[in-house]
Formats: C-alpha cells, sequence, structure tokens
C-alpha cells in the first residue's frame, strides 16, 4: 500500500482548518497552519499539494499569500499549489494562477468542488514524479560518469574511455572548444587505478607566460621577484594521481622542453633549484588545434607530441552528436532552473528543432548558456522561437550562411557571461573565490574568465 500524500493547508479561520483537516484526513497527511510564517516553516516537509488562503496574518493582505506562493515556486518550480480566495477576490486568484498556481477556488467551500481539484492536483503530482523518474532512467542510460550522450558517436568515445581508463598510457584528447575534453579527463582518471589520489587540472591558455613554468614545475625562494617561498608546482601536486594539461599546444618552447624531460625522467626541477625531484603521475593533455600541423609549422616540438599522443582520443563536436541536443537541452534546463531558483520551463517543438539544426559552433558550453539565458529571461513554462537570440532565430539550418548572425551571437553570449560574472563578483563583494562557487566554477575557470574579460 502506498503512503498517504501529503497536504499543507495554510488558513486564519480556525473553524474552516478544522473542518478542511478533518475532511481529508482520510486520504491525505495532513500539516495545518494557520499564518504565513507557521506555513513557512511546514513547507520544508515537501507536501505533495499546498493549499493556501489568500489573505493569511499577519499582515491579511492578498499579498501575504501571493508571497508564500511565490517562495513555494521558487523553492519547488514544479510545486502543485492551490489557492482559496473569499468572494470578490476572482481577481487575485487569476494574479496567483499567472504566478503558478495549479487552480483556484472560492469560499465557502463546496466539497464535490474541492474533492474534484484535489483529484487534479494529485494526478497533475503524480505525473511531475513518473515523468521525473523516466527523464533519470533515460540520463542513467545516457551517463557515463559525468559526460551524457546516447548518440553512436558518444556511445564509441565511452568504449574508448572504458578501454583506456585502467592503464597508465599517455592521452591526447581532440575537440573544438566547449565539447567536454576535462569531463573525459576526468572520467578517464574515475577509470583507473588513481581515481583516489589527485586530479590536478590546469588551462595552460589561461597562465601567464612568464609564470607558467613555475605554476607547473613549482619554484623555491627567491628564484624570481615576489618569490618569498617555496612552492610546489602542478606536477608535484598530481603525485600519485592524474595531471591534466588542457590547451597543451599553447605552452612556450621552453616548457615544452621541460615537460618533456618530466615525461622521460618522471623527475622535475623548480625553478631556481637544482634538485630532480621525482614525480609519479599519469598525463592527460587536451587540444582544440591541429598539433601536426603545429609540429609541421615548427612551433611544437615533434618529440614531445609523440610522447603526448601515445592514444589520441577525439570527442565529437555537438552537431555531430543528433538528438544528444535534445537530451542535453533537457538536464540544462533542470540544472539552470534550480540553480538560479526558477520555474521549470520546456522548450517548444519549434525550438528544439531550431536547437537540432543550429550549427553550435560553440558545443556544449555553447548550449549550456543559451539555456541559462533562456531559463532567465523567458516567460512562462515553455520556451517559444520568441525567447531564442535573434541570431539563432535568423540561422535556418547549418548550411545556411553563417557570417554576421554568428558573430553577433557569439558577441551576445560573451556579453552575457561577463555581465553574469561581473554580477556574481559584485554579489560576493569582490571576493573571486566566493563568486566561482556561487556560478560552479573551478579557481582555475574564474582566473581565465576575468582575464577574458578585463575583470
Amino acid at each position: 500500500m502506498s503512503p498517504a500524500r501529503r497536504i499543507l493547508i495554510v488558513e486564519d479561520d480556525p473553524i474552516l482548518l478544522e473542518q478542511l483537516t478533518w475532511a481529508l484526513k482520510e486520504k491525505f497527511e495532513v500539516l495545518a497552519a494557520s499564518d504565513a510564517r507557521e506555513g513557512r516553516n511546514l513547507c520544508e516537509s515537501a507536501p505533495d499539494v499546498y493549499l493556501f488562503d489568500m489573505r493569511l496574518p499577519p499582515s491579511g493582505e492578498v499579498e501575504e499569500g501571493l508571497n508564500l506562493l511565490k517562495e513555494v515556486r521558487r523553492r519547488e518550480p514544479d510545486a502543485t499549489v492551490v489557492m482559496m480566495s473569499g468572494e470578490g477576490e476572482r481577481r487575485d486568484a487569476l494574479q496567483a494562477m499567472s504566478l503558478g498556481a495549479f487552480d483556484f477556488f472560492q469560499k465557502p467551500v463546496d466539497p464535490a468542488e474541492l474533492r474534484v481539484i484535489l483529484a487534479r492536483a494529485l494526478e497533475r503530482r503524480r505525473l511531475i514524479d513518473e515523468n521525473r523518474e523516466l527523464r533519470e532512467r533515460a540520463r542513467a542510460d545516457a551517463t557515463f560518469g559525468r559526460l551524457l550522450g546516447k548518440s553512436a558517436v558518444m556511445r564509441r568515445l565511452f568504449r574508448e574511455i572504458e578501454k583506456v581508463a585502467p592503464s597508465d598510457v599517455t592521452v591526447l584528447i581532440q575537440g573544438e572548444s566547449g565539447t567536454g575534453k576535462e569531463l573525459v579527463a576526468h572520467s578517464i582518471h574515475a577509470g583507473s587505478s588513481r581515481r583516489d589520489r589527485p586530479f590536478v587540472a590546469v588551462n595552460v591558455s589561461a597562465l601567464p607566460e612568464s609564470l607558467a613554468e613555475a605554476e607547473l614545475f613549482g619554484h623555491e625562494r627567491g628564484a624570481f621577484t615576489g618569490a618569498i617561498a617555496s612552492r610546489p608546482g602542478r606536477f608535484e601536486l598530481a603525485h600519485g594521481g592524474t595531471l591534466f594539461l588542457d590547451e597543451v599546444g599553447t605552452l612556450s618552447p621552453g616548457v615544452q622542453a621541460k615537460l618533456l624531460r618530466a615525461l622521460e625522467s618522471r623527475e622535475i626541477e623548480r625553478v631556481g633549484g637544482r634538485r630532480p625531484i621525482p614525480v609519479d603521475f599519469r598525463l592527460i593533455s587536451a587540444t582544440n588545434e591541429d598539433l601536426e600541423e603545429r609540429v609541421r609549422q615548427g612551433t611544437f616540438r615533434e618529440d614531445l607530441f609523440y610522447r603526448i599522443n601515445t592514444i589520441p582520443i577525439r570527442i565529437p563536436p555537438l552537431r555531430e552528436r543528433g538528438d544528444d541536443v535534445v537530451l542535453l537541452s533537457e538536464h540544462f534546463l533542470e540544472t539552470s532552473a534550480a540553480r538560479h531558483r526558477r520555474p521549470a520551463r520546456r522548450l517548444s517543438p519549434a525550438v528544439i528543432e531550431r536547437f537540432r539544426s543550429h550549427a553550435w559552433k560553440g558545443n556544449v558550453r555553447e548550449l549550456e548558456h543559451t539555456i541559462e539565458m533562456l531559463v532567465l529571461f523567458s516567460e512562462g513554462e515553455e520556451v517559444s522561437e520568441e525567447d531564442l537570440p535573434r541570431a539563432m532565430r535568423e540561422v535556418s539550418s547549418v548550411s545556411s550562411k553563417e557570417t554576421g548572425p554568428k558573430l553577433r551571437f557569439a558577441e551576445a553570449v560573451a556579453e552575457f557571461e561577463k555581465r553574469l560574472l561581473s554580477d556574481a563578483i559584485a554579489g560576493e563583494g569582490g571576493v573571486k573565490a566566493r563568486a566561482a562557487r556561487r556560478l560552479g566554477l573551478d579557481g582555475n575557470q574564474i582566473k581565465y574568465l576575468c582575464r577574458k574579460y578585463g575583470l
């Protein structure tokens, strides 16, 4: 026998509250409150259905009930809330519906009407729970570590990761910007015997050339101006674990030479030091460049290329992943709505078709940023074509000419990214570490973005 559904009733009339509790206790586990403050506390128990009066103490104004509705919807976007209104408050009840209430009824309570409304509310709750369970089951079938995808090309990628992860072989991950190279590196580390040891990720392109060597290999006290103490580098921090070098093609010739030596000898020397330090690490590198072409041009060492390219793994761009764009969109809609405390959204069929035909030059990162913009700025539960950036509406297919509109879209995404970053830093009093946690970024990512946008 399934457990009774839980209903929270917030009503200031003690007689009506008692009547409702008595009438509903056979089918529900009833929680009752007589004012907004007590109701807020009971909301923490996550009821299946909420039943709120419009006018509640302490103010006795309609806004009290509407504010309680907004707070519940902000905390739980899928909340099923039914509002009770007095005679002559139909306009206020309609406002509650526009704020996300499932339904409303007028006092005095008609038991038959209440039973019908609550039966519909419970059916909605059941469908929401069922859909969530189906989505989670489908996502579990399409999940590999922190990667998400069910297309043939992603299944092939998952098999390659499974094969290469248990060994200690050096891997070079190749993929366009935004395809998830660090997530692939994480998955390889998680499937290796080093999984319980450090995973140290370095975005090489974000390191100033003058400091790259010291960051990677460490430095001794007095090695350069400002080196007031000795400091281990990323190689030492990754000892026993995995070192991930993203955008490895941006390394300077001098650092390339030291990296090659470290790979060959499994020893490093700190900047300003003379003592070799043994290091035990697995190297995973990543690039969005054609390193073979860089070798031909003489800007990347050929011997280093063959050292890091023992096993190449290619990540497919989003445009090659078919309906993964839909799966990822649903995932980002859910996570972004939860992160920003916004109501749940769904994509209209027309928007889904736009997404399927879009070129996604920024790949999964561009899709994630687009979904975040839609969650923040679209109105209503369904995202329509009118909510999309104008540049995306103008592009009807991948084969369309993609000059002006694509550039404008990229600029719009960059502007949004910069504004989001600036607001987060300002909201945390200028403390970038706290802003990074607020945005779900790590230290390297926020340093890179701050340099990119001059913040």
